[in-house]
């Protein structure tokens, strides 16, 4: 999974779809999420490195991260499997 490389993010935590026009915006924590997927983590190495550095347990993270992706897939955010 892999946010579309034309979507350009801010370090304010604003996302800007070019194709789209539309624009969003970011908790810190999604932030960080999305910095992750630009880096080609997994989501196992995602909820890792967050319930390493938050208090939230795996499985409340892990529910959080489902939901978040599912909400980036919604907005056609990540690059489609095979692309």
């Amino acid at each position: 999974m892999k946010l579309r490389s034309n979507i350009a993010v801010s370090d304010n935590g604003f996302v800007f779809d070019p194709n789209t026009g539309d624009s969003y915006n970011l908790n810190y924590i999604g932030q960080e999420i999305i910095q992750m997927l630009k880096s080609n983590l997994t989501e196992k190495e995602i909820t890792k490195t967050i319930t390493g550095k938050y208090d939230v347990d795996d499985n409340s993270f892990e529910q959080n991260l489902f939901d978040f992706i599912g909400m980036l897939n919604h907005y056609d955010l990540l690059e489609k499997f095979g692309n």
